[in-house]
Parts: C-alpha cells; structure tokens; sequence
C-alpha cells in the first residue's frame, strides 16, 4: 500500500485500539440504601465522538481503498468488533460474515459468530462455529469459554463443565474462570463446585477486583463490600461501569441461588443498563433474565 494508505490504516488501528480500551466516559452511579435490592441507580457508558471517528475511516478505507482480500476481511473483522462494541450486532454480525467469505480460516470471526448464535438460542449452530475455531486455533482458550457457556444454556451441563475445566486450566490465577468454572459445576453438584472454588481461591490475587465477587460467593464478603470495592483502584473512566456489570450479573446468579428471583431479576437489568455491551456479562445477562421471569411466573 502507499504511504498515504498506510497512514489511514495505522489512523484508524489507533482510533479502534483507543475505543476498546475504553474512550466512553459516563457518570457515577448513585448510591442509595437499597444496594441488596439491587436497585443502584446508573447512568449507562455511552460511545462518545471517537467510535464515529474510527467506523468513518473505516468506510471510507473499505469503500475506496483497493485492498487484497486478507486485509479487506482484517478491516471488515475490525469494523464488526466495534459494532459489536456498542451493540449494533446486526451490523458486526454482516461484517464478520463478509470477512469470513474473504478469509475463511478466521478464528475471531467464528467465534463472535458462536456467542451470537448463543444469545439467539440457536446452540447447534453455536457449537458448530465453536468447534470450527478450535479446529482451526487449537490453543484459543476463549472458545472453550464461549462454547462452554452455550453448552451450558443448550442444557449439555457435562460437556460445559469439561469446557470450563479446559478453559480454567488456561489461567488457574484468573478469578472470573474460577467463577464460571463454578456456576457451570454447580448446577450438578453445589456442594462439591463451592470445595472447588474454595481450593481455587488459594491462586487468586488478594487484590484483584474479581476475587472480591469470589469472596463474595465463599461467603467472606457482603453485598455492599462488593460495591464498595468497585469504586477503588479504578483505572480509566469506563472501567467503573464495568465491574458495575459484572457485580450485578454474579450477584444476580447468587440471587438465583438463594431464591431471591426478583433481585436477579433487578440486577440482570442493571448489568444490561450498563452497556457495556463486549462483557459476556452483559452478553448472557437477557438469556438470564428471561429465565428468571420464567421462575417468577412459576410461583404466582
């Protein structure tokens, strides 16, 4: 490529880097007395100026730039990942299509393509986009992740488990697959899955911001610790809005847990009211709150 199009892409490379590592500011939330109740007031992260920016350059770069077909469908991958970013998954989703007609042998394309068929309860289709990227990257751990996860809403509880083991094997000092290794287990056997979670808390990071929700789950912190340590060590202005997502959402399963179905149901509204739509929180939270009503409906 010429100088000049080199300079576009590097642009809009920046400009994309920047937007996922979290350019939307938002306020506060507002705290009140009913933080077990789940009904924290938000303001939800909104794109700002730049995610128009960088999609704009994209356009212009895919519409008028003559590319080969390996960096056309890195460009169409690129322009899905924002999309997906603030939620216009239709968009993301026509995008990684195209750049898997481009280039086929695209793990990253399949596997955003796998959570989507997820949320849309369309498993088969899942499983198969899921195997198609650990086929073609053996070593992509997230799969595991993701697969896991449809498995486990597709009501194949065995085989999500061995997927959750696979993907906790990956990093035995991450909370959150600590976490999912457990909600997973748990759901055939709650007394051996907390062992577990027990024996894989000695790992974790006294001060990693997922171990307080593993605490939280051990029974070592409450409800309002669990808010409170979302407020510190922050590092950027999204990253507030963030954990916010993923305290409701584990909140809201351990709601589940106890019976306390219409505080899932508060807090599985509140992860979506974030919008931090690329969290799987935020992802699987719509699968968890139809579920829930369900629940609700079952016992009037």
């Amino acid at each position: 490529m010429s100088l000049k199009i080199r300079t576009a892409v590097v642009a809009v490379l920046a400009g994309a880097s920047l937007l996922l590592a979290g350019c939307a500011t938002t306020q506060s939330p507002l705290d009140n007395q009913n933080d077990v109740e789940g009904k924290l007031v938000i303001a939800p992260v909104m794109p700002d100026y730049k995610v128009e920016v960088t999609l704009a350059k994209l356009n212009e770069i895919l519409s008028a730039v003559e590319l080969s077909n390996e960096q056309r469908a890195r460009f169409h991958y690129d322009r899905g990942v924002i999309y997906d970013s603030v939620g216009l998954r239709l968009l993301a989703r026509i995008d990684f299509i195209q750049a898997l007609k481009l280039q086929p042998d695209l793990a990253d394309a399949y596997n955003f393509l796998g959570i989507y068929y997820t949320q849309e309860g369309e498993y088969d289709s899942a499983y198969e986009a899921f195997d198609g990227v650990l086929e073609l990257a053996p070593n992509y751990d997230y799969a595991y992740l993701n697969r896991g996860i449809a498995l486990y809403y597709g009501g194949r509880n065995d085989l999500a488990t061995k997927d959750m083991q696979a993907f906790y094997a990956g990093d035995n000092t991450d909370g959150y697959r600590a976490l999912w290794l457990y909600l997973i287990a748990s759901k055939d056997d709650a007394v051996e899955a907390k062992q577990q979670l027990m024996a894989h808390r000695q790992n974790l990071d006294n001060d990693a911001w997922s171990s307080v929700i593993v605490d939280y789950y051990l029974g070592q912190k409450s409800r309002e610790q669990v808010f409170t340590a979302a407020k510190e060590g922050l590092t950027h202005p999204k990253e507030y809005a963030e954990r916010l997502c993923e305290a409701y959402f584990y909140l809201a399963k351990m709601s589940i847990e106890m019976k306390q179905y219409q505080d899932a149901a508060n807090y599985f509204r509140l992860a979506l009211a974030t919008n931090i739509h690329d969290f799987v929180e935020h992802r699987y939270a719509r699968i968890e709150l139809a579920k829930v009503k369900d629940l609700l409906e079952a016992t009037k």
